[in-house]
């Protein structure tokens, strides 16, 4: 039986970085103002990683005509790619282009 690559969960939470409370829309997995978000996932919605780690936005890259954000656990190191969300802060989305990232793990 294939495991599903994706569980949508709606869920609120406070950012660990910035403060601000984030409202989730079931797709929320970061903060939309500083970008940084929780090592909590294995697959996208799962809750199965046990690291808990802040994962920090390090690099953006663009595939096609979207924006991924790169981050980094602080914690344990993995990285991780994340589609930039029409409520993120696009300047700092911007601000993370041109910046090395390290080869994240593909959706």
């Amino acid at each position: 039986m294939e495991t599903a690559r994706f569980t949508r969960r709606q869920e609120d939470f406070t950012c660990l970085h910035c403060g601000v409370r984030v409202h989730g829309t079931g797709y929320t997995n970061h903060c939309p103002r500083c970008l940084w978000s929780r090592h909590v996932d294995v697959t996208p919605g799962d809750r199965a990683a046990g690291c808990g780690g802040a994962m920090e936005p390090v690099g953006a890259l663009s595939e096609g005509p979207r924006f991924v954000v790169v981050q980094r656990c602080v914690g344990c190191g993995h990285t991780w790619r994340n589609r930039v969300a029409d409520a993120d802060d696009r300047d700092a989305v911007l601000a993370l282009f041109g910046r090395p990232a390290p080869d994240p793990t593909p959706w």
